[in-house]
């Protein structure tokens, strides 16, 4: 077939070569991304840990569990603050530094309860006790017990 047959096509301005299509314009320059906010939550936590160990210590379990928490909740936010994670560093330190004190004050609780139960003394008001026959006797146990401690 002869190419002349066809009409030469139709001339539709810039967009003819490209069927419509242009180019996207350049997007402007945008800032950098904003740096993720500090993750301060172990430090707060350790500090409100470590107030309630110090406040419950006498508690013994809550004191010796919610110490050992403060303490190491504490440590990791420390190292966060280091590192330029967090912006509380001191306050996850006071937070380590009171569940441990509300540590050692449960552990002394612990160790004086442990050594009055193992003493002589609670030996023989144990014994007093199985061998009092009334109320007025057990009554007698407590006071000479109470006079022995104090």
């Amino acid at each position: 077939m002869p190419s002349s047959s066809y009409p030469p096509p139709q001339d539709w301005g810039p967009y003819s070569q490209d069927w419509g299509h242009q180019e996207p314009e350049p997007l402007p320059p945008q800032a950098p991304a904003p740096e993720p906010p500090p993750r301060d939550g172990m430090g707060i936590a350790a500090l409100v840990l470590g107030l309630i160990a110090l406040t419950l210590f006498w508690t013994v379990l809550v004191g010796v569990v919610l110490g050992v928490l403060a303490v190491v909740f504490g440590l990791v936010g420390h190292r966060r603050a280091a590192r330029g994670e967090a912006t509380n560093g001191w306050m996850a330190l006071a937070g380590a530094v009171t569940g441990l004190v509300g540590l050692a004050l449960s552990a002394t609780l612990i160790a004086a309860t442990l050594a009055f139960l193992n003493s002589d003394a609670f030996d023989d008001f144990r014994a007093c006790m199985r061998d009092a026959p009334g109320s007025t006797e057990r009554g007698q146990c407590v006071e000479e017990l109470g006079d022995r401690l104090w």
